[in-house]
């Protein structure tokens, strides 16, 4: 009688519903019974399911009125009646007897209340026990979710608060759940974005793997499909140095919007066929001259504004890198090269020889040097003056760089004295390319600075040319106390020539 509902949940689904009530129809009739002194008997579909008058005046399945007064065994009884839940969406009829015809209406309607509240308290404890089951759920659940067990589900059962308060907590999980996968995603691009920042403290001075690192953290940051770098050649000619993802799928957005970056020198982005992209030049700090460009692109959907500060902002940071390695390289290169012609300096061709001297040794190859020095600078300086001088040097020195190989060294010895390092040359090699160097210079018609002079000025130089061969053990200086013997010899003999040592 007063049945609760519970549903049976497998898995997440519904495999049944429970109906149970915690007091039977018996035990109903006895305590009423104790409670009031009535009888009592309870129908279900007109059918007696339990009653309380002895046998010889039981109802015998008579279908009782709900009231009045009615005959049993030649016995009147006075009876009133309610109706009470039954299973499946049924009813149980309730009815009390009193055996006296006098008893009082009063006595019968106490009776009749005492036996509904006993089965509202039956029903009360039954949805109490029920109310208890859904809490201790919740409760279950809840500690599994902060043990972080974001599966678990709740079941829902009916429309009432309970099922819609499991609803919300269901779905509370569900966005916790997705939330923590967010996070635990972002971890892992933080763990390597950290991995790519101390990749860039080893390559801080290697300009196309910092390069690389930017790209890739630029890729990863802002959800981009493909990126690369560009850089401009010694000629101004655009030379992509990193790449990340599919950049030959968005090439066209990617030239369109570097282009349009380059021409703006600001942060652009453009939407071409469905793809969205976005570049950055890579100013200096004075904003003078672009170092480079930067771009990323995505199909599908356009950038959002906190991916475009990312991206801005790793641009500018990859902009203040590379310009430090260009100052870098530019304090390496002065620390070795002479600031007037542009030639390696003493120091430097001192440790060019010793090295390339230890390769001849170790492979068994020829070593040649020739020295040179300028005819009469001197009176060119005291004729013309220091800036004439200069520019003579500048000039002497071009046709050193013009002639020279990929693999020779040439150098401002000292003064108007300058060097070339031969690797893999005999002496008659060095002797050819000192012949070859002599006659340029001696061609050469300088124009004259000082303005009241008029024609052109013509200069020449001396000579000596000196081998290491590969079946001798000198070392540094001898070569070069070798070659600076033959120029000595070619200043005596008359300059503007070359001379053999040995």
């Amino acid at each position: 009688m007063a049945p609760a509902t519970s549903r049976l949940v497998d898995r997440g689904r519904t495999a049944g519903r429970l109906r149970i009530s915690m007091l039977s129809a018996e035990d109903y009739v006895r305590r009423v019974k104790r409670a009031t002194g009535l009888e009592v008997v309870v129908q279900e579909g007109g059918r007696v399911i339990a009653e309380s008058l002895p046998r010889a005046t039981a109802t015998a399945g008579r279908r009782l009125p709900a009231g009045g007064d009615v005959e049993l065994a030649g016995s009147t009884y006075r009876l009133v009646g309610f109706e009470a839940p039954g299973f499946e969406g049924g009813s149980v009829a309730i009815r009390l007897l009193g055996r006296d015809p006098d008893t009082s209406s009063r006595a019968i309607v106490v009776a009749a209340l005492a036996g509904f509240l006993l089965l509202a308290f039956s029903f009360a404890l039954a949805v109490s026990r029920s109310l208890q089951a859904q809490v201790g759920r919740l409760l279950d659940a809840a500690r599994r979710m902060s043990r972080g067990d974001f599966d678990v589900v709740v079941p829902t059962e009916g429309d009432d608060e309970f099922a819609a308060l499991g609803s919300e907590f269901n779905q509370m999980a569900s966005q916790l759940q997705a939330r923590v996968q967010e996070l635990q995603l972002e971890r892992a691009r933080l763990q390597d974005a950290i991995r790519r920042v101390g990749e860039s403290f080893a390559k801080g001075l290697d300009r196309d793997a910092l390069l690389d690192i930017v790209v890739k953290t630029a890729v990863d940051g802002v959800g981009a499909d493909c990126g690369r770098a560009v850089v401009q050649d010694g000629d101004g000619a655009s030379v992509e140095v990193a790449r990340s993802g599919d950049v030959s799928a968005r090439r066209v957005a990617l030239e369109e919007v570097e282009a349009a970056a380059a021409s703006s020198a600001r942060a652009v982005e453009i939407t071409h066929n469905g793809t969205s992209a976005l570049a950055q030049p890579l100013s200096s700090s004075e904003g003078e001259h672009v170092l480079g460009l930067i771009s990323v692109a995505r199909a599908s959907r356009p950038f959002t504004e906190p991916e475009r500060e990312l991206f801005n902002y790793l641009a500018s940071q990859a902009a203040v890198s590379v310009e430090n390695v260009d100052l870098h390289e530019t304090v390496q290169r002065q620390a070795v090269t002479d600031e007037l012609t542009g030639l390696f300096n003493h120091r430097r061709f001192q440790e060019v020889m010793a090295l390339e001297i230890e390769r001849t040794r170790r492979f068994g190859s020829d070593m040649g040097l020739i020295l040179l020095d300028m005819d009469d600078f001197k009176k060119v300086n005291d004729t013309y003056g220091h800036m004439q001088g200069d520019l003579v040097l500048r000039e002497v020195a071009r046709v050193l760089r013009e002639s020279a190989r990929e693999i020779d060294e040439p150098a401002r010895y000292g003064g108007e004295e300058m060097a070339v390092a031969l690797p893999q040359t005999d002496l008659d090699g060095a002797y050819r390319f000192a012949e070859r160097v002599r006659r340029r210079i001696e061609a050469l018609e300088l124009p004259i600075l000082d303005g009241e002079r008029p024609g052109t000025l013509r200069v020449t130089a001396s000579f000596g040319a000196a081998a290491l061969p590969s079946n001798e053990d000198a070392g540094r200086d001898a070569l070069v106390a070798a070659a600076d013997a033959a120029l000595y010899e070619a200043k005596r003999s008359g300059k503007n020539r070359t001379v053999k040592a040995g």
